[in-house]
């Protein structure tokens, strides 16, 4: 309970702090008297476009980073109990890649539209990303191990079509921005954005919640999942159509984000153990902290330039990852 309520409040400050932030810094006096008029709990006398800055923008940019950082915690989480394999999450298995260049095909080639039609395409890109993973994987049977390889192979496919698709359909000013977007981007997040990505995310975590037991089970084995009386393909049919769901909405927003789902279930397994309530709710608070707080650092690490926030969490994410294989070798 104290590292929840500690959480809760890191996450508070975190975010007034990057409602506060930016270009044209606003007091925090004067951030909290915007967002409780933007609430409709008081009628504070806030210049216009202070009001609509805090409000309209940076409120809303916060919300989101805060929610992917949850979701993609939570992919992370169930993954690496899916697979057993410390190294699992969205982007090292390409599902983010598959995710992208759905969403690119949508984008680029005017099939759909709209924030809906670009999160389905995202969300069928990266449902052909893993069954192609699977498949390779399973091709091989290699393991857990060769799932990760699978990924690897899998995300420079998805990656080169997305560069094939922009270098091709786009013009020099849509594929500049595209391909910044690619790289995680919060720039252009409004409170639809908002809306979608909690509603899923939100779904998503009750979901793994209500099948927490059966992920402490997943975790000795698919075997062992069986014999206490778990339907293991029907199971793990549904939590990998909800990581893809999760996923591909968190792309179809932000980007391609990587790093979150590795490095933030192993941080919340330190500190609360490997029982999935707990862990998955201890994720859901980290990650959104980690993304807030990776948001707040690409908008003033190099000043008068926002740095895409996938650059951030890749700064992070990389030297993690590295030193969970390090020693996942040396374990074996």
């Amino acid at each position: 309970m104290l590292l929840a309520a500690l959480a809760l409040a890191s996450l508070g400050v975190s975010i007034a702090l990057a409602v506060s932030i930016g270009e044209m810094r606003i007091p925090l006096p004067t951030t909290v008297k915007a967002i409780l008029n933007g609430l409709g709990l008081g009628t504070y006398t806030v210049q216009r476009i202070e009001q609509g800055i805090v409000w309209e923008y940076r409120l809303s940019r916060a919300l989101v980073a805060a929610c992917c950082g949850a979701g993609l915690a939570i992919c992370g989480a169930v993954l690496q109990a899916l697979l057993r394999n410390v190294l699992a999450e969205p982007y090292v298995l390409g599902i983010s890649a598959g995710a992208s260049t759905g969403a690119v095909v949508v984008m680029l080639l005017g099939i759909g539209g709209g924030v809906v039609g670009i999160s389905l395409g995202a969300f069928l890109g990266a449902g052909l990303a893993f069954a192609m993973i699977l498949l390779l994987a399973a091709g091989v049977r290699g393991g857990p191990s060769q799932v990760i390889l699978a990924g690897v192979a899998g995300s420079q496919l998805f990656n080169a079509l997305t560069a094939y698709i922009v270098s091709t359909s786009a013009n020099a000013e849509q594929a500049r921005s595209v391909m910044f977007w690619l790289l995680g981007s919060l720039g252009g997040v409004r409170w639809p954005d908002v809306w979608l990505v909690a509603v899923v995310v939100g779904f998503g975590l009750l979901v793994c919640l209500y099948l927490a037991r059966t992920l402490d089970a997943f975790a000795f084995g698919e075997d062992a999942a069986a014999s206490l009386g778990v339907s293991v393909g029907r199971v793990r049919l549904l939590l990998f159509a909800v990581t893809a769901l999760i996923t591909a909405t968190i792309v179809s927003v932000v980007g391609a984000v990587g790093f979150v789902g590795l490095v933030v279930p192993h941080m919340a397994r330190f500190l609360v153990g490997p029982g999935h309530l707990r862990l998955l709710l201890a994720s859901v608070l980290i990650g959104a902290n980690f993304m807030v707080l990776a948001d707040i650092v690409s908008r003033v690490i190099v000043p008068g330039q926002v740095l895409p926030i996938g650059v951030v969490t890749a700064l992070v994410g990389a030297p993690a990852f590295a030193l969970i294989l390090y020693r996942t070798r040396r374990a074996t």
